[in-house]
Order: structure tokens, then sequence, then C-alpha cells
């Protein structure tokens, strides 16, 4: 028996009105007559006596809605209460951070536990040849990302920075001295790559086989953290590319970073998966877009 055939039968003996009882559910009267035969082929019997003057109840209808008005209260209260809990932004949100938790990721945290300071909010690190396993295996609530994401079941927010790249080589590598270099130049640097389940859009945002113009860049290795591969640039094993923010925080004095012009922006955003959003993932990308705004009343 459906819940909104019932919903249905309490109005329409409430109402005694199949257009009012309509305009209640948001229905049209067609569809009320609908449930209501629906549900009178269910029971075997006349619930309502309908003339084109009036409705009323039979004795079959009232002895039903009697045995019925105390489980269906019960229903719709429980019905209502989970609507409100899925509203709340409340219990623990676990978010997922790329290598380092620069101002995007702990200023969108800020922001987000000032507005909601009811729910808290766990960091957990992602690696970046494996960007959405665990967003999809329910380990993450939500994910810091790199933008654009083409994954079918995942959702995106809005992009909140956009910074460029720069090559991080040992001090002991020809390059370590100047003070940038072209995309084009990283024909003639092998590159560290990842080593991962990463889908190949990400694996070449993160290390491109290509410059742009279609010069082939050598590998030099792979590595599944940002930690490896800076293990690997120190001992002069090869060049590896990252966003500004995180080579400013991972500056060292056996690493050079050196900025490179031409290549396509780094652009952070968040990710989760569709099917299990919640009133508290869409606080927290609000937060965070308002954030990276420097609006406050976003998030207010």
């Amino acid at each position: 028996m459906e819940f909104r055939e019932l919903e249905c039968f309490v109005v329409l003996s409430e109402e005694l009105h199949f257009a009012r009882t309509a305009e209640r559910l948001y229905l049209s009267p067609g569809r009320v007559s609908q449930l209501i035969s629906a549900l009178e082929t269910r029971i075997g019997g006349r619930l309502f006596q309908r003339t084109s003057r009036r409705v009323r109840l039979t004795p079959l209808g009232e002895r039903f809605l009697t045995d019925l008005r105390p489980a269906y209260d019960g229903l719709a209260d429980a019905v209502s209460r989970a609507r409100a809990a899925a509203r709340e932004v409340t219990g623990v949100l676990r978010v997922g951070f790329l290598s380092t938790p620069t101002d995007v990721v702990t200023g969108s945290v800020r922001a987000f536990e000032r507005r909601y300071p009811g729910c808290d909010v766990e960091l957990v690190e992602i690696p970046l040849s494996d960007p959405f396993s665990k967003l999809r295996a329910g380990q993450v609530d939500i994910a810091f990302t790199l933008l654009p994401v083409d994954e079918p079941d995942l959702a995106t927010g809005e992009g909140l920075n956009e910074v460029s790249y720069q090559l991080g080589v040992s001090t002991r590598h020809p390059l370590a001295g100047r003070a940038g270099i072209a995309a084009e130049e990283l024909s003639d640097v092998p590159l560290i790559s990842l080593d991962g389940p990463a889908p190949r859009a990400w694996l070449e945002r993160m290390t491109p086989s290509a410059t742009p113009s279609g010069r082939p860049i050598p590998r030099a290795g792979a590595v599944a953290t940002s930690q490896e591969g800076l293990i690997q640039v120190a001992l002069n094993r090869g060049g590896m590319l990252f966003c500004t923010p995180t080579a400013a925080h991972h500056r060292r004095p056996d690493v050079a970073f050196v900025p490179v012009t031409g290549l396509h922006p780094s652009i952070m955003g968040l990710a989760w998966v569709k099917a299990a959003e919640t009133a508290a993932i869409r606080a927290f990308d609000e937060a965070a877009v308002g954030h990276a705004l420097g609006v406050e009343s976003l998030v207010a």
C-alpha cells in the first residue's frame, strides 16, 4: 500500500472535496480520484460516497479512518522529522584535501565552522595519484580537487582559485637558477609522473605528456604522493610540477621552484558523489565559495 494513497484518503476525509484535496496535495483532481480508486481496489470496498454535489465517507471509510489515523499520524511525523534532519548541518563532515592544506582548504573550513558550529570537520589527505577513490568508498564526504572533473557520478562546485604552475627541480639542476621558463622548455625536462588509478585527464593535467605545441615531455619515474615526488626532485632524478601555493608550502633548501608560463592554470574546486549529497555538503561548498570571494555574507 502506497503512502501517497493513504495521504490522499486522509486529506479527502478532512476536505470532503476533490478540488481542495488536490490543491493541498499539489495534485490534479483527476490524480486524487485515481489514488482513491486504487486504495478502494486494494481494500475491496467503497470508502467515499460521491455525487455531483457532495462527497462523504461510507461506514467502511469511517472505520478505516479511525483505525488508520494513529498510524498515519505517526508515519507523517516520522517523515517530517526525517526531512528536518536532512536539512540540518550537524555531526561530522569528512573533507578530503590533496597533498597540501593551503588557505583554500583551511580558510574554507574556518568559514564553514563559523557558520555551522554544530558540525565538525575532519580533514583527510587524498593521494595525488588517486583523487576519487576515497569519495566513492565513502571515506570522505567532499573533497578538494582540480577542475574540471569529468566523472559522471561526481558533482562539482565552482572554481575556488586559479593559479599558475611552478617546476620543482633540484638546486643542482641547470634550471634551478632561472627566474622562469616557458612551457615549451619542459620538453627538455624529464618529469616525475603519478602512479595510481587517477583518470587519464587528471594525470595529463598533473604531468602533461606534451608541451602546448605538441613536443613530447620525457618521463622520470612515477610516485603516489607529492612528498614522494619532492624526494625524487631533491635527489635530482627529475622535475615535478606544482601549483604555486603548494610550491610555496614546500620550500626547502635542496629544491628550487621555477615559475612556468604557457600552461593552463590550476583551478581548485570541490567534488562529491551526486547520490550522497547532503545539506552539510552543500553548505560546505557555499562556505568555500564565500571564502574564495571574500564575501562572508554568502555563508552567513
